[in-house]
């Protein structure tokens, strides 16, 4: 399965170091979806190269001005990775109505806001499912958007196939700078 992430890129840093695209960020993890650094590191990523970068940009919608600098993170420029995650990667899909039934969890739950009860979730089920590489969620700037949280110990089902620095004539960009209103 091809998956993509947008994160703050160091050309010359190895691929599991800071900068690297697949460096895990677990020192500077806590308020995510599904963070729980204390137990385990994990990776954001999409199955669409769109909704990776409109995540990225997601704080800056609705302003209508795509600049150069919303493209910077820690002094870095973001990058746009492609990765290969193995087919046989377990995986947790929250997307799958059965899947919610036998977890006992509603959509809302999935896709409310609240980190608690997000993380909670995500918590249990790593704990339980050992064998799960991560879970499977819809996007929820755009439901057709599906994302995916990669556990650390899914790292090994991941090979990168390229990044590339982003800037804000690329094509990728610019659909999701639209979709937000950066446009």
């Amino acid at each position: 399965m091809r998956l993509w992430r947008a994160l703050p890129w160091d050309r010359s840093a190895p691929a599991t170091a800071w900068g690297g695209a697949l460096w895990i960020p677990r020192a500077l993890q806590g308020s995510g979806r599904h963070d729980c650094p204390d137990v385990y590191g994990c990776m954001y990523v999409a199955e669409d190269a769109v909704s990776a970068v409109a995540e990225s940009l997601a704080a800056f919608r609705g302003t209508g001005d795509l600049a150069p600098e919303l493209l910077i993170r820690f002094a870095l420029p973001l990058g746009l990775a492609s990765l290969e995650l193995n087919d046989s990667a377990a995986l947790v899909d929250l997307d799958e109505p059965t899947v919610l039934e036998g977890e006992s969890l509603r959509p809302s739950v999935v896709a409310t806001g609240r980190r608690r009860v997000t993380q909670s979730y995500a918590l249990d089920m790593f704990e339980r499912r050992r064998e799960t590489a991560g879970l499977r969620w819809w996007s929820t700037l755009e439901a057709g958007w599906i994302n995916l949280t990669l556990f650390d110990r899914g790292l090994g089902d991941v090979t990168l196939t390229d990044v590339r620095e982003l800037t804000v004539d690329d094509d990728v960009v610019i659909e999701a700078a639209t979709f937000l209103g950066l446009l």
